[in-house]
């Protein structure tokens, strides 16, 4: 159901002709399906649930949006609103900024997503002749420090790293003990690290 919102009138559309209480009995009748008493609803109301929802939002099309909204739902709700409890006035008015504030809510938590999305996906500027002088750099620092090992040590490292070996696969290609394997790649790699000054 599509809705046309007027623009908003200086004066209050609830006059002396047609009272609050009538609004809030056409709004009981509304929770029936009686199309004519959205309607005395609807131009009763719309003015000034367009007025609070512009001055949430800011934004007259999503105003209008939103509006539109407001009023799908209060055709839906109407079953709960109680005149005992409060006139169909404020009721609305809770609807249309309980709506309004959803908005603002949602239309953030976007612009937040696609920040961090922005974020994510742009790519760092890259300088690969940089980056390959250093690959070289940090290679050559690397042989250096593996050269200071035991034959043993480097042995285990280079095919656990360089080979890809698990340790058990290394123990089964140099045909010796599984433990011993284990702390040679233990002890190698703290020998290492020491050359490289890693900590």
């Amino acid at each position: 159901m599509l809705v046309h919102v007027p623009a908003v009138p200086e004066s209050s559309p609830v006059t002396p002709t047609r009272r609050a209480t009538d609004v809030d009995d056409a709004l009981v009748r509304v929770a029936g399906g009686d199309r004519e008493a959205f309607a005395v609803v609807y131009d009763a109301l719309s003015a000034r649930v367009f007025g609070l929802v512009l001055r949430v939002l800011v934004d007259r099309s999503q105003a209008e949006e939103v509006t539109q909204e407001v009023f799908v739902d209060m055709w839906r709700k109407a079953k709960t609103f109680d005149p005992a409890r409060g006139s169909s006035v404020g009721w609305a008015l809770a609807l249309a900024h309980s709506k309004a504030v959803d908005r603002v809510r949602s239309s953030q938590a976007q612009r937040d997503r696609d920040e961090r999305i922005g974020i994510r996906d742009s790519v760092a500027p890259f300088d690969v002749v940089s980056e390959s002088a250093d690959v070289k750099v940090e290679g050559a620092r690397v042989r250096e420090a593996l050269a200071t090992l035991t034959e043993a040590h480097r042995e285990a490292i280079v095919l656990a790293y360089y080979g890809g070996l698990t340790q058990t696969e290394i123990a089964e290609r140099l045909e010796t003990p599984l433990g011993t394997v284990k702390t040679r790649l233990r002890d190698g790699m703290i020998r290492l690290r020491a050359a490289l000054g890693v900590s």
